[in-house]
């Protein structure tokens, strides 16, 4: 596990739902699937895993939508704003464990992507340079 001696805080694009993470689990993949590029509107997701024990809601939580897809995972945003926050698989369902969207964190301590996901659906116009490990599904399949 991660830790970190700070308090990660983050927000939807509006403000209105804040939150905060004490820590974060080992894995954050940059996720090139489908389902998060149309969910964030760009090339790539980036998600960090976190224990529902160490996330706490601030203000706001009342405020967020959710999304169940055909996979049965659940994508959740800020019905003001549509700000992308959450992804709960159910893996994470099982596990006790939510991934929330890195990018919408205002203070971010400690936490890193260690990979590329899901690459077999990666963006085409989409060049991957970094020293990353990149799997063609979830950790599997390296490309």
């Amino acid at each position: 596990m991660v830790e970190v001696s700070n308090i990660n805080i983050g927000s939807c694009l509006c403000g209105a739902i804040q939150f905060e993470v004490e820590r974060f689990e080992p894995l954050v993949g940059h996720c090139h699937c489908k389902m998060c590029q149309k969910f964030h509107g760009a090339a790539f997701s980036t998600f960090g895993e976190v224990k529902r024990e160490y996330l706490r809601w601030l203000s706001g939580d009342e405020l967020l939508s959710h999304y169940r897809a055909s996979n049965d995972s659940v994508r959740s945003f800020c019905q003001r704003c549509g700000a992308s926050l959450l992804f709960e698989s159910r893996f994470n369902r099982e596990q006790g464990t939510v991934e929330i969207a890195l990018s919408a964190f205002d203070t971010l301590f400690g936490v890193n992507p260690d990979a590329h996901i899901y690459c077999e659906s990666k963006a085409a116009w989409l060049t991957l340079e970094d020293d990353l490990p990149k799997y063609l599904g979830y950790r599997d399949g390296k490309c």
